[in-house]
């Protein structure tokens, strides 16, 4: 064999080698590395779709949940505080736990957006199954699958009437009204707040936990510009606090004045 021989076929099995590693690291490229959790620690809940951790808001991703102020109606026409039980439903789901979350984007707002999962369980997919959140598809498809599955089995929000939370936001309503306003037997929140304003004040909790009309949990300090006309409905989920530590960690923010 000459010399020429040898060397074409060295170079040709050069070739085919250096192919594959490019083909390799193309797939590589395309399929994208396994990305880590970003933002990890205990999570305060702001409402059904949003946290807070280590001073972090985060946006759940792909997902929607009620506002804090909605009213839906049950299968039987009645109303419950829909907004108020999907972040009852996700305080429970993270109370105590490590929340690791993975960077999706920033919204409009500056905030991250994120899937976030507690011991591996995907919380965003949680909601949604649990009926208590919508799939968000004009943001990304991840959780329609299980959006489906819970209007099938008729799971929260699914069991009635609701106005999807991006119409809420809008300013539309359920028509026709729901009846009544108390929240059903079953959809009471697992640790009420004290019964009245009075047994609030008397325990020497005077913070006032409101929450206003466009849905914001706002904290109220005694001598504050709006304190003394700012009125407390805990059936409406406000509450109050002894400590602005109390209120900031159960998601309130402190309101200007």
């Amino acid at each position: 064999m000459s010399v020429a021989t040898s060397t074409t076929r060295i170079t040709l099995s050069t070739a085919r080698t250096t192919l594959t590693l490019c083909l390799l690291s193309l797939g590589l490229a395309l399929s994208g590395p396994a990305q880590a959790a970003d933002i990890t620690g205990r999570a305060s809940v702001i409402d059904g779709d949003t946290i807070e951790i280590q001073g972090q808001r985060i946006r759940l991703y792909a997902i929607d949940a009620p506002e804090s102020s909605q009213i839906c109606a049950d299968a039987d026409n009645r109303a419950w505080r829909c907004g108020r039980d999907a972040a009852l439903l996700l305080d429970r789901l993270l109370s105590g736990r490590t929340v690791a979350c993975t960077t999706v984007d920033r919204d409009r707002y500056g905030r991250v957006v994120a899937r976030c999962a507690v011991a591996g369980e995907d919380m965003n997919r949680r909601m949604v199954a649990e009926g208590l959140a919508v799939a968000y598809t004009a943001y990304g498809r991840d959780y329609a699958p299980d959006e489906a599955g819970a209007r099938t089995a008729r799971r929260g929000l699914w069991s009635g009437r609701f106005v999807m939370p991006w119409d809420h936001r809008k300013g539309v309503k359920l028509s026709p009204p729901p009846a009544g306003q108390a929240a059903p037997p079953d959809r009471k929140p697992a640790s009420p707040a004290p019964a009245t304003p009075a047994a609030g004040s008397a325990a020497g909790c005077k913070i006032k936990g409101n929450i206003s009309s466009d849905g914001r949990k706002l904290y109220h300090l005694p001598g504050g510009r709006s304190y003394e006309q700012t009125r407390i409905n805990e059936s409406d989920g406000e509450r109050w606090f002894c400590t602005e530590a109390d209120a900031r960690a159960a998601g309130w923010a402190k309101a200007g004045g």
